[in-house]
């Protein structure tokens, strides 16, 4: 008999503007930080109570205090060890967190030590992934660390050019835990990589840059991403219908 799936739609946004856009598409959950353009840090307390406690729909925030490599100092960790307290105490549903070695090899000791600080909210492992050395052997340990699910591109730049990999990483797990392809999936591509990977869970910003003038010529434009309700709505729509 064939069992109907119940596939989820995340939608990474950088601001309450984004947020409230995600949930009007149709997003199942979003995935909050600031800041974007250059992959994401942790947002503010503010934001993170503001959105929790206005949308409907689940609030997962990334743990990252700053962009660059995934290799964090003492200061850098007990920073996210702070964040994941007071993100516990904003109504979040999980966390969207990662912790490698200089080698880019899973940090174990200092995953299970955020994991633990995070319980019970869920946790998801970011794209950091893509850069572990060994794919399936990070996989089976961050089933052992008992993470809910992977985000990944499948180790390239985007989740179609990865689309390989994933469907190995969605086998390899089983039910253990959950392979959320993400990177570059828009309107296009989503249907493909679902079928092919066979996923239940996906990540996109569905987002499109905008240009804001600061209305003084020494400060210039500045460039955000903001989510497009139309975009979401679009793939939510061929998510449902698969």
């Amino acid at each position: 008999m064939e069992v109907d799936i119940k596939r989820i739609l995340e939608i990474c946004v950088d601001s309450v503007e984004s947020a409230f856009a995600a949930q009007k598409g149709g997003a199942d959950r979003i995935e909050l930080c600031t800041n974007l353009n250059e992959g994401g840090v942790t947002p503010s307390c503010g934001a993170i109570k503001f959105v929790a406690d206005k949308l409907k729909i689940p609030v997962n925030v990334l743990v990252r205090p700053r962009t660059g490599n995934f290799y964090y100092s003492d200061e850098e960790f007990e920073i996210m060890e702070c964040d994941i307290e007071l993100i516990k105490k904003l109504n979040a549903n999980g966390i969207v967190v990662s912790v490698l070695n200089d080698d880019n090899t899973i940090d174990i000791e200092r995953m299970k030590e955020l994991i633990d600080c995070a319980q019970p909210m869920e946790v998801t492992f970011n794209r950091a992934f893509d850069l572990v050395p060994d794919p399936i052997e990070a996989l089976h340990i961050l089933i052992e660390l008992a993470v809910d699910r992977i985000l990944t591109s499948g180790q390239k730049s985007n989740a179609a050019e990865g689309i390989d990999l994933i469907e190995d990483l969605v086998e390899a797990a089983k039910d253990e835990l959950i392979i959320m392809p993400g990177g570059g999936v828009n309107a296009d591509n989503i249907k493909t990589i679902l079928i092919k990977t066979g996923a239940k869970e996906i990540h996109s910003s569905a987002s499109d840059n905008i240009i804001d003038w600061s209305g003084e010529e020494f400060f210039g434009n500045t460039t955000r991403k903001i989510t497009c309700v139309n975009k979401v709505k679009t793939m939510k729509m061929i998510v449902d219908r698969i």
